[in-house]
């Protein structure tokens, strides 16, 4: 094996890893977004996870916007603009993104 196939190989590892890191990094923001915004509905418990999960498992393909649209969507009769969704979703994916670095 050549030093440039190595090479190669190197950077397809390191794009694998930080695409499953990004993966995971969304997941686990969208779930705290999900888990907020299920606190903003007045729901607790069970129905509050179930709400989190919903959010991230109806959502693994979409794009934040549409987790955005979702959820102020969700929460419009609350009052709760849309705006205020998006900076939500950025905090809660600092929080992931601080969560598992930390699990490293």
């Amino acid at each position: 094996m050549t030093t440039f196939d190595k090479r190669e190989q190197g950077f397809e590892a390191k794009f694998a890893h930080d695409e499953e890191f990004m993966f995971k990094a969304t997941a686990r923001s969208n779930k705290l977004l999900g888990l907020w915004a299920a606190g903003q509905l007045g729901l607790s418990g069970d129905a509050a996870a179930s709400y989190a999960t919903a959010l991230v498992t109806d959502n693994l393909e979409s794009q934040t916007d549409d987790v955005v649209s979702k959820v102020s969507g969700d929460l419009a009769a609350k009052g709760v603009a849309r705006e205020q969704v998006a900076q939500k979703l950025q905090e809660c994916l600092h929080q992931a993104l601080a969560q598992l670095e930390a699990d490293r």
